[in-house]
């Protein structure tokens, strides 16, 4: 995989609670001088980051229910139609964990359909399930109902929870999803072989805050 082919693959993203207009800006900055997929930043930042992406190719992506997914889902959709508004290309949202672990289908199922119907197609919607929080078979009815909710991609982290993406999740979800939808790793990918090893597994687009340093390690 060459560097430009595996650029095309990475929402390049500064989520952290401490991030200023200045780390948004160099993320912008970063991607358009790279050839990143997308950045992906806060709510709050979503609207300026979509000027400074103006003449460029790169998507704006954004979240919702971030980072516990414990929003009402009216929250989460109003949330989910704000970033639409600025201008954000894909929303990323973090399901309802708990509904998740304790069975409850329907929540969970209303949770993603709330915001999908928030931000219709062509708005990508990717389903945070938070895996390092969930039992293989919770991962399962996450996806399965992500699918059924409407979305384009599941999704394995925030990067903010126990743990991040690993390649046993990955593999997991698309074995599950098949081609129907996509599957985003994200958290704790740091270089180009790790990266490298999620793609292999099934994932086709990465969430990292290291997309330079895991471009750098990459072949021409």
């Amino acid at each position: 995989m060459t560097k430009a082919e595996l650029a095309k693959m990475i929402d390049h993203t500064v989520l952290g609670p401490e991030t200023g207009r200045a780390a948004v800006r160099q993320a912008c900055a970063e991607a358009a001088q790279h050839g990143f997929y997308a950045v992906c930043i806060p709510p709050g930042h979503a609207a300026w980051a979509k000027s400074l992406l103006r003449d460029t190719e790169v998507r704006l992506c954004t979240v919702v229910g971030f980072p516990h997914g414990q929003h009402k889902p009216e929250v989460k959709a109003c949330e989910a139609r704000a970033a639409v508004d600025d201008g954000a290309d894909e929303v990323d949202m973090v399901v309802d964990v708990a509904a998740l672990k304790e069975g409850d289908r329907s929540r969970a199922l209303a949770d993603i359909r709330a915001v999908r119907e928030a931000a219709p197609r062509p708005i990508v919607l990717k389903v945070i399930l938070e895996c390092c929080l969930l039992s293989a078979e919770q991962k399962v009815v996450g996806a399965k109902l992500a699918q059924e909710a409407g979305a384009d991609f599941v999704k394995t982290s925030t990067g903010f929870s126990t743990g991040g993406a690993t390649v046993e999740d990955v593999a997991l979800l698309r074995r599950t999803v098949g081609t129907a939808l996509g599957v985003k790793a994200a958290g704790g990918i740091r270089d180009y072989e790790t990266a490298l090893r999620m793609i292999q597994a099934g994932a086709n687009r990465i969430g990292a805050s290291k997309g330079v340093q895991i471009l750098a390690g990459a072949p021409e």
